[in-house]
């Protein structure tokens, strides 16, 4: 059993598949860091210092100054800044994603264009004739 599970850890796409996790991983914090402290704090600057970090509802009718005074109450709440962080997350790196898959389908190979067709079918008998013939081979009819 252990030499089986060695053959299957070691097959190519296993390990491929746990590269493209760990790195997908970093790349997930890197994004992250990104929409946190790059990209939401102009957007929060320009709605009028607003940190959507934290717009929250209180579900127990009292109010909190941050989210962080609320989960120190222990209060129920929704927490609808984090939700519209994480989607910002998502849209960003679903977009890297697939600027990547685009990048990658253009180093792929092309495919060859199609070559011209060097054949016709006779109008009389439907056999394949080449382009250039003024009588079909197989019924001897005079092609135009």
């Amino acid at each position: 059993m252990l030499k089986e599970f060695k053959t299957f850890a070691m097959r190519g796409n296993v390990i491929d598949l746990a590269v493209g996790v760990i790195i997908g991983l970093a790349f997930g914090k890197v994004v992250s860091s990104l929409v946190d402290d790059i990209i939401m704090p102009p957007i929060g600057l320009a709605l009028r210092h607003v940190n959507f970090s934290d717009l929250f509802i209180s579900l127990n009718g009292t109010h909190y100054p941050t989210l962080v005074a609320a989960k120190a109450a222990a209060a129920p709440t929704i927490n609808y800044g984090l939700f519209l962080n994480t989607i910002i997350n998502f849209l960003i790196v679903a977009f890297a994603v697939f600027l990547l898959v685009q990048q990658v389908n253009r180093w792929g190979k092309k495919p060859a264009p199609a070559a011209a067709p060097s054949t016709r079918d006779c109008p009389q008998c439907a056999m394949p004739i080449p382009l250039a013939a003024k009588r079909c081979p197989h019924c001897t009819t005079q092609l135009a």
